[in-house]
């Protein structure tokens, strides 16, 4: 355990760090379905109109919205023996299972009555469940240490471990479907069997994580009341510019990962072995140079430095694809570019949220790790939820059929739809990126901040 101006910086063990990212692990086995291929599930499987399926996701991202804030009070109030963060992991692990498999159990009735079956089960999924888990999960980090580059390290290894749950879910779903016969059934036995997998990972996070930031001065603070406490939040500059990166982050993974299948399925004529093969390449990509490259440029270059020169490339791997949109070898190299340059940002973005808050103490002598994340939260949820939305609707609009009855043959200005999504899309997300980055400066603060903080907390004072 090392000192430094009085205050305990906890090295974590890679036990407790593979614990954590387990619990990431577990997360993104459902998150991956639901931003993937649940989509082609209802379209295909169940014949549900694309339009309907974009309106039930749209007006769920809204309840979801206000879940996470009201999660995130939730958590801030939460006093129990295993601290605040970390029991929520444990009450809602069952419950998650259970959502996740009841996403895939749509009746064939009316539309309205499937519409409005979606509509709860996708709530209960998302807007509790998974809100009640992940965010918890979330803030667990800054409870455990105080350290800016041991967050650093809980990230670069939770989102190293977390495409573990989008190959569960993404990469190994298709082919099981079709053995276990492909039909709707089949998706519930698979969603079944990663539903106890992720259960069984969240139980392990929860096992060997432990709260061990005490603030003294924090435990004689009253109690701030909403309104105070959200006006706090929405006045820390940095918090915006880190729900942006993390909104950002989540909208590449659900415009390329809801549309690639569709791509796979009417331009490249097969939606297995060659859509397994293109989200596996870009994905084990992603882990590969989160766990090995990126802790190596974080110590050389620091935070904003490696997610900016990361996302440039990014913007030049999709610039690439361009040039042949149409060619399965083209599109593989794109995606090792993509990934190689998403993987610092995907890396680093969770240790950002974990500055934000020291951030915030030192502005405004509150500390909110829950409600930081919750905010955060809020802002990747709608802002996937509202890609999901505008991919649906303009499949909609360009007159794309439901193949549920069985093979159809797509209008041309549907096969051209599902091109320029997937070509353009990612463009207008690494752009924003780019720009957030050119405008974050909390790095060369943040050691000044840190060493305030600590002569602060030394006095009694926040």
């Amino acid at each position: 355990m090392e000192k430094k101006q009085g205050t305990i910086l906890e090295k974590l063990s890679w036990k407790t760090r593979f614990s954590y990212g387990c619990g990431d692990t577990a997360c993104n086995v459902v998150f991956g379905m639901i931003s993937t291929v649940l989509t082609l599930f209802y379209t295909d499987y169940v014949g549900v109109s694309a339009a309907t399926v974009g309106m039930v996701m749209l007006l769920s991202r809204v309840f979801d919205g206000f879940s996470d804030v009201i999660m995130g009070f939730i958590v801030e109030r939460t006093n129990s023996k295993w601290g605040k963060s970390r029991p929520w992991i444990l009450w809602m692990a069952a419950p998650y299972a259970v959502s996740a498999v009841l996403l895939f159990t749509v009746p064939h009735t009316t539309n309205f009555l499937q519409f409005l079956y979606m509509f709860v089960t996708y709530n209960f999924c998302t807007t509790i469940c998974y809100t009640a888990i992940n965010l918890p999960y979330g803030s667990l980090s800054a409870m455990m240490s105080r350290s800016s580059e041991e967050r650093s390290m809980l990230s670069i290894v939770r989102m190293g471990m977390s495409p573990f749950g989008r190959i569960l879910a993404v990469t190994c779903t298709m082919p099981l479907v079709k053995l276990f016969g492909d039909t709707q059934s089949s998706w519930v036995i698979v969603m079944g069997i990663w539903a106890v997998i992720a259960m069984v990972l969240l139980i392990i996070c929860f096992a060997n994580c432990q709260e061990t930031v005490k603030i003294e001065a924090r435990e004689k603070q009253e109690k701030i009341p909403a309104l105070k406490a959200l006006k706090l939040l929405v006045t820390n500059q940095y918090f915006w510019a880190v729900l942006v990166l993390w909104m950002m982050q989540n909208v590449i993974y659900g415009v390329t990962g809801t549309i690639l299948p569709y791509y796979c399925k009417y331009i490249f004529h097969n939606d297995t072995w060659m859509y397994s093969t293109l989200y596996l390449t870009e994905t084990l990509t992603i882990v590969a140079s989160t766990c090995i490259v990126c802790p190596i440029l974080l110590k050389h270059f620091g935070k904003r430095n490696m997610a900016l020169a990361g996302a440039v490339l990014a913007l030049a791997g999709q610039l690439v694809f361009f040039a042949n949109p149409y060619s399965f070898q083209w599109m593989l190299l794109c995606c090792i570019i993509r990934g190689i340059g998403l993987s610092p940002l995907n890396a680093i973005v969770f240790g950002m949220l974990g500055d934000v808050v020291e951030f915030g103490q030192w502005k405004h002598h509150i500390r909110q790790e829950s409600l930081i994340f919750a905010g955060g939260s809020v802002g990747t949820k709608i802002g996937s939820g509202l890609a999901s939305a505008i991919m649906t609707g303009l499949l909609s609009l360009a007159g794309y059929l439901s193949s549920a009855a069985g093979a159809v043959t797509q209008p041309q200005s549907a096969i051209d739809m599902i091109i320029n999504i997937y070509k353009t899309g990612p463009i207008i997300v690494w752009v924003v990126v780019i720009i957030t980055l050119v405008l974050y400066k909390l790095d060369k603060k943040y050691e000044t901040i840190m060493e305030e903080l600590t002569e602060r907390e030394l006095q009694g004072q926040l």
